[in-house]
């Protein structure tokens, strides 16, 4: 359903300090501050982060207008030092030719062909890790599903190759992504020169050492292996790529995809399940029309790629829990030069906003927002969600190109655990916390029970 956008009126946001603008509020709650702009000041509000003049967009027409001018008169904003140290010139951070090239590259390994052929690594890591659940059991949620999405990717990218080295990855990928969400949460990180070198950035560079010794001897190993034509996973696929003069990839380039992969591809799924299970703890009737589709749809056995799209009220439930707690929370654009954005002038540098938490939970678009309603996202829902308000993996030339492998991932990760137990989650004063990702701000202590 379309949504008709009033005009834009411009409105003043709220009073800042000088020189520092909203960054110390914005620093202390970012979402609640996101969700203030739009319900205080409306859909087109203006205020400043430090230095820079921003602008928060919260109607979807707006939002989909910036999102389809991205590489033309918007471009991501840089995100920090930390970030760049961890995923390189990864598509995800270039512009121009380069992310063209980039994207070019990357393309391959997340066609729905791809994804099939890792879809059956996704439910044997996932059976793997219930086969360990026992009822009575108490766990730690997030704790549980990282250990799940890390090793369904670490076998996406490399085979068993990494086996020997899991422990000191996952303690390494863990500090990496500790680091970067301080910084990110800090606000005051991403304005610091490259050669300010605070403690928080030299453990994160000890922690990098270990993983890219790791991975580029994995990458030199794999380049001295015929493949035969072969692709096993995505390592292999990222080596055979070759541009328009025939030349393939460097070990850089190949380290920058693969770790942006990784980060990407496990944290923001574990995030999702993470947060989906603690709504359907608190939902029994959402969990028991879950439970029903799946004795219906598999009888017993383990879900499949072919089981995705017959999984049409699984694949809700994670709609839903993207909907309420999106792993993105927002995406930050800047203006490339002098530009419009309905019709109102932008001048060059100016941040532009958008944030996925504040537009989730707008009732105008989502009634009774902070009710976990799967339905909402049904076919022949009565009130269809509105275009461009659902948003967990942007939209445009920049969208998420692991969009499908998240959202695959997580529907047959989840089947595979709802098989067979429900969590009793005890979200105890677990707020939701923001970094790279919408992270729980403790642990999620829950208890395991038989189906």
């Amino acid at each position: 359903m379309a949504a008709s956008a009033a005009p834009i009126r411009p409105v003043p946001g709220p009073r800042g300090l000088p020189l520092l603008g909203n960054l110390a509020v914005f620093g202390r709650n970012p979402l609640g501050f996101m969700v203030r702009l739009r319900e205080d000041f409306g859909d087109f509000v203006t205020w400043s982060l430090g230095p820079r003049r921003c602008v928060l967009l919260s109607h979807p027409q707006h939002i989909a207008e910036l999102l389809s001018a991205v590489g033309h008169h918007f471009e991501p904003l840089d995100i920090g030092w930390a970030v760049h140290q961890v995923a390189g010139d990864s598509v995800g951070l270039t512009q121009g030719e380069q992310w063209r090239r980039k994207r070019a590259m990357v393309q391959p390994v997340v066609r729905p062909r791809m994804v099939q052929l890792y879809a059956e690594t996704m439910t044997d890591c996932a059976i793997a890790h219930a086969d360990r659940w026992r009822d009575g059991d108490r766990i730690d949620v997030q704790e549980e599903m990282t250990s799940i999405t890390q090793r369904i990717v670490a076998r996406t990218l490399f085979g068993d190759a990494p086996a020997a080295h899991d422990r000191a990855l996952r303690e390494a990928m863990a500090a990496v992504q500790r680091e970067i969400a301080a910084e990110i949460r800090g606000g005051i990180g991403l304005f610091l020169p490259g050669w300010v070198r605070t403690p928080s950035r030299r453990r994160l560079l000890a922690a990098l050492n270990v993983i890219d010794s790791v991975l580029y001897r994995l990458i030199r190993a794999r380049r001295a292996r015929p493949t035969g034509g072969h692709h096993r996973d995505v390592l292999d696929v990222l080596l055979s790529q070759r541009n328009a003069q025939g030349r393939g990839a460097s070990d850089k380039d190949v380290r920058d995809e693969a770790l942006a992969l990784w980060i990407g591809g496990h944290e923001s799924t574990a995030t999702t399940l993470t947060w989906t299970l603690l709504a359907l703890s608190g939902a029994p009737q959402a969990r028991s029309q879950l439970a029903e589709e799946l004795r219906q749809v598999l009888r017993g056995r383990p879900p499949t790629y072919a089981d995705y799209d017959r999984l049409s009220y699984t694949r809700q439930v994670v709609q839903e829990g993207l909907r309420l707690y999106p792993p993105v929370w927002a995406l930050c654009m800047t203006t490339q030069h002098d530009t419009t954005l309905g019709g109102i002038p932008l001048p060059a540098r100016t941040l532009v906003w958008c944030s996925q938490w504040a537009v989730h939970r707008d009732p105008r678009w989502f009634p009774d927002p902070h009710a976990f309603r799967p339905e909402r996202f049904a076919a022949d829902a009565p009130d269809p969600v509105t275009d461009h308000a659902w948003f967990p993996f942007g939209s445009g030339p920049r969208a998420c190109l692991g969009a499908r492998f998240a959202q695959v991932e997580a529907v047959l990760v989840l089947a595979v655990l709802a098989q067979r137990f429900h969590l009793d989650v005890d979200p105890g004063q677990v707020t939701p916390q923001t970094g790279a990702f919408l992270q729980p701000s403790g642990p999620l202590h829950a208890t395991v029970r038989a189906n």
